[in-house]
């Protein structure tokens, strides 16, 4: 351990998110290991050819009437030099989604959720792409997002009404490590999963099983990690299904006030079940998530009412790419136990999704509980990077 790797076992108390601060306000290097790079070539050109397989099964005029209802917007901002490591505003291409289901464009509701709009985006900056966690800001506009090659993006969302139309005031910047160099010069690879506690950012980092939090909303993209400190037992993790999704509990009424909840993404228990960990908080420990169907945990995050909402992902050459969301109540929640929930959302490539790996929750001016979600196209050109707002009512 390196004299400025000191874990801090200190976990704050969790605060309401305030994305007023002025690092928020600017709002998962090239880290991921090349032993991965097969496997998201086979993952890139197995939804291409499903998506494709999918498609065709959909009625041609439906498909037809989805593009020519789709239409292009480009931020206006300067591009990353190539090579670059120090922030720099970027461009970014955002084209519609109009319809979820390309063979329905008129169908909304997809199991409890109502889908609002989505957007395929672009960029010529090198470090684009990759997202595995994102943070909405409480306006609905303003993000934060991480990639797994440990960079940031910071922009705004620009909406026509209730769907996303545009990504303005894009930003990247390299995520620094304790040193102040970027993190990916540590090894530190696979920066998976991002939540906000007040002004304070934690990302878990799934190949080196470690947790870094950044005071961002002071530093912004300046912001240094600080190492989490983490039981040994959450430190033997799968190397490639290691911590994949956090959730910060705010102080306050929660069961769970003031933890830090850690999702591992396909580790098992002697059960089979997912490994799972309450970090901080009144009753902190181990617990599991059951696995069902295959799936896969991607990200998690909160609701305004406390319960946890796990999106999970699974893939297989015979069934293709599906994911779906869970919601687990938040009193359930405890250490031995293993949780379980109902799902509220389940989509496959007869859909616009892609490698859905980032979740984010926020209220609208109307109250209405809003779903973002972020996908990974692991840098390849077979995938896409989409974001995509669900409507949650009735929360």
């Amino acid at each position: 351990m390196r004299a400025d790797d000191t874990p801090d076992t200190n976990i704050p108390a969790m605060n309401e998110p305030d994305m007023n601060m002025p690092g928020l306000r600017l709002l998962k290097a090239r880290g991921r290991v090349w032993s991965r790079l097969p496997v998201a070539l086979c993952l890139g050109f197995a939804v291409a050819v499903l998506a494709i397989g999918a498609a065709a099964r959909g009625p041609s005029a439906a498909m037809a009437q989805t593009l020519t209802q789709t239409a292009t917007q480009t931020s206006a901002s300067r591009p990353v030099v190539a090579g670059t490591e120090a922030p720099a505003d970027i461009s970014i291409t955002a084209t519609p989604i109009m319809a979820f289901d390309p063979r329905d464009p008129a169908r909304r509701q997809f199991g409890k959720l109502l889908f609002r709009g989505g957007l395929a985006l672009t960029s010529a900056a090198k470090p684009f792409g990759g997202f595995s966690g994102i943070v909405m800001a409480a306006d609905g506009r303003r993000f934060v997002a991480i990639s797994d090659r440990a960079w940031w993006l910071t922009g705004e969302i620009v909406h026509d009404g209730e769907r996303p139309a545009a990504i303005t005031g894009a930003r990247m910047g390299p995520v620094l490590g304790p040193d102040g160099a970027p993190l990916t010069r540590r090894g530190w690879y696979d920066t998976e999963s991002l939540t906000a506690d007040g002004d304070t950012l934690y990302a878990g980092i799934e190949r080196v099983h470690r947790i870094v939090r950044f005071d961002f909303g002071r530093d912004g993209m300046a912001a240094r990690a600080r190492t989490v400190g983490l039981p040994a037992s959450f430190r033997n993790l799968r190397s490639n299904r290691g911590i994949e999704g956090l959730v910060a509990v705010p102080k306050g009424t929660h069961p769970l006030s003031g933890a830090l909840v850690v999702f591992s993404e396909g580790s098992l228990d002697e059960a089979r079940d997912l490994r799972a960990l309450l970090l901080g908080g009144p009753k902190p420990g181990a617990f599991s998530v059951r696995r069902t169907e295959n799936y896969d945990i991607s990200d998690a995050a909160l609701l305004p009412g406390g319960d946890v909402l796990i999106l999970e992902r699974k893939f297989s050459w015979l069934a293709g790419l599906g994911i779906r969301l869970r919601r687990i109540a938040q009193q359930d929640i405890a250490p031995g136990r293993t949780v379980d929930g109902p799902v509220l959302f389940e989509a496959d490539l007869g859909y616009h999704i892609d490698n859905m790996e980032g979740l984010a929750v926020h209220r609208d001016a109307a109250g209405t509980v809003v779903l973002t979600m972020i996908s990974d196209d692991n840098f390849s050109m077979l995938q896409r990077t989409l974001l995509l707002q669900f409507a949650l009512p009735g929360e």
